[in-house]
């Protein structure tokens, strides 16, 4: 978090949907649940969804495709730019930037294009080693086009796919340091992982037919899915057709999250591991109002 601005500039809001029916489209809840969680970020949003592509007359091949740029969720996303986009799996991101520059180029989600597939990634929170995984993957031949902690995330993971979904993602966010709430996209799986102090917070939703994955339970509400849990500390979700498979990837973790998020980031009427926000709130006021009394009429 940056303070040299005097701002709280750490708290984007990821969104993902999964369906097991390839003819669903996922795009319009990925709208509405970025709508939801627009007061996490009001600087850029964008969506990306897995969808089939007639490339050939034999062969159906699927595909990643993205779309997104500086505003609102209903600027960005009018009626003709979120017509073109549909899938039956698609992950979204509000963005309010955290320690890099504002600019379109950081605009998420990240997606990468490589000889393996696709992927995409929406990322909320920020590392503390970036710099430095970022200068050993230049040095190694990876080019950046952004400032975002998130693009050295998903060209991290590309550069270890080879090993396959589990290894790559096992070995990076072994890797990163800090705080994250990540959703990825790749060709067949819609992941969800958390920091091993959850920092940032994260957590599945269930719809008819699919998943969601969401920074805020308002949001899957917002949809009309029903929650399920928080993600855990350390936790990682892999959302397929046959399955739901989880595992978490760190031995050391606790609950720690941000304590901005029951005062400041989070909406009123989520909850957050557990714990209502507004009423978090209310009992905020009562202690503070029992420690420092003060002739108030509200605290």
């Amino acid at each position: 978090m940056m303070y040299g601005d005097d701002k709280l500039n750490e708290k984007c809001g990821v969104f993902g949907v999964y369906y097991a029916d390839q003819k669903k489209d996922a795009v319009p809840l990925v709208y509405y649940g970025l709508f939801s969680l627009q007061h996490r970020g009001q600087e850029s949003a964008g969506i990306a969804a897995l969808q089939y592509q007639d490339r050939d007359a034999e062969k159906n091949e699927r595909a990643i495709e993205c779309r997104k740029g500086p505003g609102l969720v209903g600027e960005v996303f009018a009626s003709d730019v979120l017509s073109s986009l549909n899938g039956y799996a698609a992950i979204g991101h509000v963005r309010y930037s955290a320690s890099h520059a504002s600019g379109a180029e950081n605009a998420e989600p990240f997606v990468s294009h490589f000889k393996l597939g696709s992927i995409a990634v929406a990322h909320n929170g920020a590392l503390t080693n970036a710099d430095v995984v970022r200068e050993l993957l230049e040095d190694a031949g990876v080019g950046f086009s952004s400032t975002s902690d998130s693009e050295v995330i998903i060209n991290l993971i590309a550069k270890n796919y080879k090993k396959g979904l589990e290894k790559s993602l096992t070995d990076t966010i072994k890797f990163i340091k800090g705080s994250y709430a990540l959703v990825l996209l790749t060709e067949d799986a819609l992941v969800g992982a958390r920091d091993p102090n959850g920092i940032r917070p994260l957590c599945l939703g269930k719809l008819d037919g699919g998943w969601i994955l969401a920074s805020e339970s308002c949001a899957i509400d917002a949809v009309g899915g029903e929650f399920i849990r928080d993600i855990e500390p350390g936790e990682v979700v892999i959302i397929r057709q046959e399955d739901v498979l989880s595992f978490i990837f760190s031995e050391k973790t606790r609950r720690a999250v941000c304590a901005f998020e029951y005062v400041y980031f989070a909406r009123p009427d989520s909850v957050i591991d557990s714990i209502d926000v507004y009423g978090s709130r209310i009992r905020a006021g009562e202690i503070l109002g029992k420690e420092f009394g003060v002739a108030a009429d509200l605290v």
